[in-house]
């Protein structure tokens, strides 16, 4: 799986401002928590995953349901977190994903739970997900055709994500977003894809591709950027651009043949955002992780179990997100992908 040696002991709290909020070195607040809960997934997208899927995790060496809610609790009341997402992997691999959204939804109830999902089987617990207190998903979903979904995810499962967009939608698991990387094979059938995802009343997000592909193939001079991407867009479709709604959200957006709808567009490679970062993350086995492309990582899963309290835990925490960096540095000379694959991190 590529993970990490970790970070022994305490991280350093020197210089850091005496607050509870996770700050970091250059003025940054983590206000998002994206949370992995599982390292399974039922596709296996080129980019992401290897063939053969992620060396499984030991039961006992995942964070455990309570653990999850702990910890989801203890980011928003403590920790100053607004929103939080669960990741994978795939989360719908996991069996108490219902039971681990109702007791965050129980314990934090004003605090939005999404999920990022590619949408297998979505259909058939997209009500009792919605029920158990999730508030919207976005699906990842890079064509609408057929073979070219085989051939980027190696498995033949459109229909049920596209079924698994439509549940979502219709119990009102909005606003209801898909995210697609566009990989030079599957280009053309961009504007096809947004085309689907206005129909269906979902927002597209394109997303470039990053460094983080389980085969280390990733090439800059190979990547879709956000001109490609436009430039093919703006053969059909008439793109005003609007920027971004909030200065920390990583879409920037363009209002579609005048409105209202919207595309949106996340460049982290070529328009990087690393300035205005918010996020805070929890990978699936229990490591705090500040920053995607970092492969600094604290144990808190280890920290519970040797009985830490609330308070020691925030401290940790407080203490990784202060050591985080400046930003992936993808453009610099030196630049090393981080050993963990996308899937093995959470999106």
């Amino acid at each position: 799986m590529g993970i990490p040696a970790l970070r022994s002991g305490l991280p350093s709290l020197d210089g850091r401002p005496d607050t509870p909020l996770l700050v970091d070195r250059f003025g940054r607040v983590a206000r998002d928590l994206r949370v992995s809960i599982t390292e399974k997934c039922s596709l296996r997208c080129t980019y992401c995953m290897p063939e053969e899927g992620l060396p499984p995790i030991p039961r006992d060496e995942l964070l455990s349901a309570d653990e999850i809610i702990r910890l989801v609790t203890l980011a928003v009341r403590e920790l100053g977190v607004r929103e939080v997402r669960f990741t994978g992997g795939e989360p719908l691999m996991r069996r108490e994903l219902e039971q681990i959204i109702a007791g965050c939804h129980d314990a934090v109830p004003d605090t939005p739970l999404a999920m990022t999902t590619n949408g297998v089987g979505l259909e058939h617990r997209a009500k009792a997900l919605r029920d158990a207190g999730l508030s919207r998903v976005n699906v990842s979903l890079d064509t609408v055709d057929r073979l070219d979904f085989t051939r980027l995810t190696r498995r033949d499962r459109l229909e049920s994500v596209l079924n698994g967009i439509r549940a979502a939608r219709d119990v009102g698991l909005t606003p209801l977003k898909v995210n697609a990387v566009l990989m030079r094979e599957n280009l053309a059938g961009a504007p096809d894809l947004l085309a689907w995802c206005l129909a269906e009343g979902a927002e597209l997000r394109f997303i470039e591709e990053m460094p983080l592909d389980a085969d280390h193939e990733w090439a800059r001079d190979h990547m879709v950027t956000a001109a490609d991407l436009l430039d093919v867009l703006g053969k059909r479709f008439t793109l005003t651009e609007t920027g971004r709604i909030d200065p920390s959200a990583p879409a920037e957006r363009w209002l579609v043949d005048d409105g209202p709808a919207t595309v949106g567009i996340i460049a982290t490679v070529t328009r990087k955002f690393c300035d205005t970062c918010d996020r805070t993350r929890l990978t699936a086995e229990g490591r705090l992780r500040s920053c995607l492309f970092s492969d600094h990582e604290f144990d808190v899963r280890g920290a519970m179990r040797a009985g830490a309290t609330n308070d020691e835990i925030a401290d940790l925490w407080r203490g990784a997100m202060w050591q985080k960096w400046a930003g992936h540095g993808i453009d610099a000379a030196g630049f090393v992908p981080p050993e963990r694959t996308m899937g093995a991190i959470g999106g």
